[in-house]
């Protein structure tokens, strides 16, 4: 069967998803196992990541997903987390740093700590995982998919340890896929735009009046809408899949034709 017509296009790879325990990476996790991967979820909710761990093998039995606790920004626990996935798997096929964390300030309210945070859980965080992975990669390659977003590219308010850090992503994957091609492995990101996920509808919730917030947002849209972690669940899939062996070294932007738009 054709690998891009069946429903078992990541078949026997094992995945490594950070950030997995909600939100996109949860909707990459859940569709990367119906798709055949062996799933780890690595996330430092470990309530949550438990949880959806559990339901998640529960679906698919035979595919059970483990979760992995791991604080990104402590080279410790990345090289503990790495040593787990050692004892179930010799390897690992595809990687998606998809776990990051949001901060809005102005420029005169941010803090050291404030920058330093976002930088080491965006930024930092991936490569030093990317970095433990790697040799776990074997000789015939593999995937790798960063997660970034349109603040990557285009301007918004209060939002620059963020914005840094998702530019940040764009050039580490530039450059790693430049450096690990010879070892075949693709290195490609994701940049959403406004995805509905807890975060979202949190700060939704937060604002004066959020139905007049969440038409105006679906509006900014030219497909009418906002999106929604499937959306970029299944562009992933396909940036780890062998649909994509051509493609290395780019940026997929996910937005619903948001910034396509000369203003808003």
């Amino acid at each position: 069967m054709n690998e891009t017509n069946s429903s078992t296009r990541l078949s026997g790879r094992v995945a490594l998803i950070t950030g997995g325990a909600q939100g996109i990476g949860r909707a990459i996790a859940t569709l990367f196992q119906k798709q055949g991967a062996c799933v780890f979820i690595l996330d430092c909710d470990s309530v949550t990541g438990k949880k959806i761990a559990t339901e998640l093998s529960e679906q698919i039995p035979s595919r059970p997903v483990k979760y992995l606790a791991a604080d990104l920004r402590e080279p410790a626990e990345i090289q503990n987390a790495t040593n787990a996935i050692k004892k179930f798997h010799d390897r690992v096929d595809v990687l998606v740093n998809n776990a990051g964390i949001e901060l809005e300030k102005s420029l005169e309210k941010l803090t050291v700590a404030d920058w330093d945070l976002v930088l080491s859980v965006n930024l930092r965080g991936a490569f030093l995982l990317t970095q433990a992975i790697v040799p776990l990669f074997p000789e015939s390659g593999g995937c790798i998919v960063n997660i970034s977003s349109i603040h990557a590219s285009h301007a918004f308010p209060d939002s620059i340890p963020y914005a840094c850090s998702k530019a940040g992503m764009v050039a580490l994957t530039r450059n790693l896929a430049l450096e690990l091609a010879s070892r075949h492995i693709r290195v490609n990101c994701i940049c959403p735009g406004y995805i509905d996920t807890r975060l979202w509808e949190e700060y939704l919730q937060s604002s004066a009046n959020p139905g007049v917030l969440a038409e105006q947002t679906a509006a900014l849209h030219p497909v009418g809408r906002r999106g929604m972690p499937n959306d970029v669940s299944e562009a992933a899939l396909f940036l780890a899949s062998d649909s994509s062996a051509f493609i290395t070294g780019t940026d997929l932007v996910v937005d619903g034709g948001l910034t396509v738009r000369a203003h808003h």
